[in-house]
């Protein structure tokens, strides 16, 4: 059974921590800016100790990480935990989290993508609780694209909610928030859309589950990533499972894919949507070439340049959401059922 959290309302509190990589001093600017956005909108916001990012790849130390994240997760008072952004070893986290409490605890939601999807897997694969792949707080002020919703726009939704392809995209890395702390709309300079591997189009339905590919590969065959179970116990509805890849060269992606293969991620799944990447290719081995190698051999329709990657703008999905995919002349279409 999938545990929503409670609705986010204007009013609620929201817990800010980097269970990850923390916040250079010379970006804090464009931290100020995003918690001022989410107080602008009526929300208490709890900066929390561990942001640290001047010295080492996290915050703090994982003891003190651990403890501020299991703290305001059990935190009745807190709706929502949104850190920064992500980095690269939250997994030093996993086994640390009071697993017996939150289990009995009502869910929050916890929101972002990248090195937090290391976090929002076992939240769902686990303990059921709905989880919010989507802009992490740097980027929370970002406006949504076209045909794209805001993840506070989900985290606060109780019925269906329907986005669609946006057509557009960013073709070329970040905004220098050091540089300028306070862009609020994404530039989006290229265009192109979902494809669906061989052709043709699909209308299918599955609970969504999914993440970065470099990070959840390591969550795979162990008791934090074991979608295979998770897609046995919702083999009813069967599952829409979502990858998108960072940064790593197509050959890395491609043996992470065979991996996930492996584990049994795709066994219950009813269609793969893949993130649009700017990740390098291998020599003349590309990412596509990666996801057809990969996968290309399983008899499941594989959804490419879907907008949930690390390329901008970004579509949020929730992990555990049924949700309903069409790819049909020209719609393309993502219905989550949130309540």
């Amino acid at each position: 059974m999938i545990r929503f959290p409670a609705p986010l309302r204007p009013g609620d509190r929201i817990g800010v921590t980097a269970p990850s990589f923390g916040v250079p001093t010379a970006l804090r600017p464009r931290l100020d800016l995003a918690v001022a956005w989410l107080r602008d909108r009526g929300h208490e916001v709890e900066v929390g100790e561990c942001l640290g990012g001047d010295s080492g790849h996290v915050s703090a130390p994982v003891e003190q990480r651990a403890a501020e994240l299991n703290r305001m997760l059990l935190d009745p008072t807190i709706r929502a935990v949104v850190p920064p952004w992500g980095g690269e070893t939250a997994i030093d986290l996993v086994d640390r989290l009071d697993w017996d409490a939150l289990a009995t605890a009502e869910p929050t939601w916890v929101v972002g993508f990248s090195d937090i999807s290391t976090l929002l897997l076992p939240l769902t694969t686990r303990l059921g609780w709905a989880t919010l792949h989507g802009s992490n707080l740097m980027d929370t002020p970002y406006e949504p694209s076209p045909g794209l919703a805001h993840w506070t726009a989900l985290a606060g939704a109780t019925g269906p909610v329907t986005q669609r392809a946006s057509g557009l995209f960013r073709t070329s890395g970040f905004d220098d928030w050091e540089r300028d702390p306070t862009p609020t709309a994404y530039t989006l300079d290229g265009t192109g859309t979902w494809e669906v591997v061989g052709g043709g189009g699909l209308d299918v339905t599955g609970r969504l589950v999914g993440g970065c590919i470099e990070t959840v590969v390591n969550l795979a065959g162990t008791p934090y990533g074991d979608v295979a179970a998770f897609g046995r116990e919702h083999a009813e509805d069967g599952l829409v499972v979502y990858v998108e890849a960072s940064d790593d060269p197509a050959l890395e992606i491609c043996r992470n894919l065979h991996g996930l293969r492996l584990a049994g991620w795709f066994e219950h799944a009813n269609a793969i949507l893949v993130g649009r990447t700017s990740a390098p290719p291998s020599d003349h081995f590309t990412q596509r070439d990666a996801v057809l190698d990969a996968l290309g051999g399983l008899d499941v329709p594989i959804v490419l340049d879907v907008e949930c990657g690390h390329v901008p703008p970004y579509l949020p999905l929730v992990n555990g959401a049924l949700a309903h995919v069409t790819v049909a002349g020209g719609t393309r279409e993502i219905v989550q059922e949130l309540a």
